[in-house]
């Protein structure tokens, strides 16, 4: 499946939300919808559920506009949307039948849900009695009740520990493999960079840059050389003492020398002056931006 979002457009009275944002996403990959508070990422994603529709442009699945009666999605709100007070397995079954689910096919699915998350022990219990990491895995649960095609994930990793954080890695990544059409919206880019194939960065109502996150990475300069080994002062002291005409500096923090080269094509040149000191060597590496600084470098001057 191939899910589009074809040039919208959204306006809340005078104020202009959406000016023309396009991004697609594609079965068995992640993508990750970026942007700073206020960019436009919620307004997105609530087209694209027909919570309300464009003032312009379209949603497509597949070429053809995206009906939501067709096509089950699945949608991690970053607000909790639970009943605090209800008991969980009763709320499971509600929104599984709500979803149009048999009553059979939504508790077998709430059951498995539940026990791959860890957390079937909960299940007649009030949400409101959960700790904020276990109230995450349940709403989770709810989005993945009724096997929806498309998951939604806004900010999936708030509140969890180490442990469920890693298990709810392992839950993402299990949707991905089976084909799912994922999107994630996070201000933590070390997620991102880690399930997502491709990212959208909004900025200010607009694209500011979209792609292949790899594709992306590979587009910056590469003229930043990280070096590590045992006697990094020797290689350093060896490189500036031969002085060549590509070096334009040198950067020695805890266990790695950043050498900035003149230009990316120096690489050769570089390895060539560190065979004397080989012996010390570890690992040489060109360094790539860190989605991080990609996101700043896009909407650096955004309103927060």
């Amino acid at each position: 499946m191939r899910l589009e979002a074809k040039n919208l457009e959204k306006s809340f009275g005078e104020k202009c939300v959406l000016r023309g944002v396009s991004f697609a996403a594609e079965s068995g990959r992640a993508l990750g919808l970026l942007g700073r508070n206020g960019a436009g990422k919620t307004t997105s994603i609530r087209i694209v559920m027909q919570v309300f529709p464009p003032d312009g442009g379209e949603v497509l699945l597949d070429g053809e506009r995206l009906h939501t009666d067709r096509v089950r999605i699945g949608y991690l709100p970053e607000e909790r949307g639970l009943y605090p007070k209800k008991p969980i397995f009763e709320q499971l079954v509600y929104f599984g039948r709500l979803a149009g689910l048999s009553k059979k096919q939504t508790v077998q699915n709430a059951e498995r849900l539940l026990k791959r998350l860890e957390v079937t022990q909960y299940r007649d219990k009030r949400l409101e009695t959960l700790s904020k990491g276990n109230q995450q895995k349940i709403q989770l649960v709810a989005t993945l009740i009724a096997d929806p095609q498309i998951v939604i994930l806004d900010e999936p990793f708030s509140g969890l520990d180490p442990v469920n954080a890693q298990l709810l890695k392992d839950v993402v990544r299990e949707l991905i493999a089976q084909g799912k059409i994922v999107l994630f919206s996070s201000h933590q880019m070390n997620y991102i960079e880690e399930f997502c194939d491709d990212i959208a960065i909004l900025h200010e109502g607009e694209i500011a840059l979209s792609g292949a996150l790899r594709d992306i990475k590979r587009s910056f300069p590469r003229n930043v050389v990280d070096i590590c080994g045992t006697d990094l002062v020797r290689v350093q002291t060896a490189l500036r003492e031969s002085a060549p005409p590509w070096l334009i500096n040198m950067d020695l923090q805890d266990d790695t020398l950043a050498v900035t080269l003149r230009d990316p094509a120096d690489k050769a040149a570089l390895y060539r002056a560190l065979e004397p000191c080989a012996d010390v060597l570890d690992a040489v590496s060109v360094r790539e931006p860190s989605l991080n600084e990609i996101f700043v470098h896009y909407t650096k001057g955004a309103s927060v």
